[in-house]
């Protein structure tokens, strides 16, 4: 479905640009006894044209940068902003959201790679020079289910 093209991290974070973004590889489920969910709610499109796509992580070392590292992950019709992550156990995600306007599947940037698409993570963390730490966007889940808004940020 993604091609390798699709790793907007990758060359950005060793170039220290100011970005963030994600890649989803694939929708990824995790199995567990576990009903907590967690539902995602993500507004500031400057359009509802293309898809959006969110990827789940539960671990600092995958977030946002590994291709494979996402627990589950899911692009959606831009005009329903709205997931929820199924059968989680307790504990810290974070996620990463990149709104695919043109609907090719990866994060499109200017020539100095700064993203032309809006992106946002878990708990809004203000975006400086790259993508923030897992620490600054995860948020506890537990109990039958948390809700969360993500707003879009549009660097250009």
């Amino acid at each position: 479905m993604w091609g390798q093209s699709c790793h907007p991290f990758g060359h950005v974070v060793r170039a220290c640009l100011l970005t963030s973004a994600l890649c989803i590889s694939g929708s990824l489920p995790i199995a567990s006894a576990s009903s907590t969910s967690l539902t995602v709610r993500v507004n500031g499109f400057r359009s509802q044209s293309g898809q959006l796509c969110l990827s789940l992580y539960s671990k600092a070392k995958d977030f946002p940068s590994s291709t494979s590292g996402a627990m589950q992950a899911q692009c959606l019709n831009a005009e329903t902003p709205t997931i929820t992550f199924q059968n989680l156990s307790s504990g810290s995600y974070a996620v990463a959201v990149f709104h695919d306007a043109n609907g090719d599947g990866t994060l499109n940037r200017n020539p100095i790679g700064i993203p032309t698409e809006g992106f946002g993570f878990s708990r809004n963390p203000r975006i400086l020079t790259g993508p923030p730490a897992f620490s600054d966007s995860a948020v506890f889940v537990a109990g039958p289910g948390q809700n969360i808004d993500i707003k879009l940020n549009y660097m250009l």
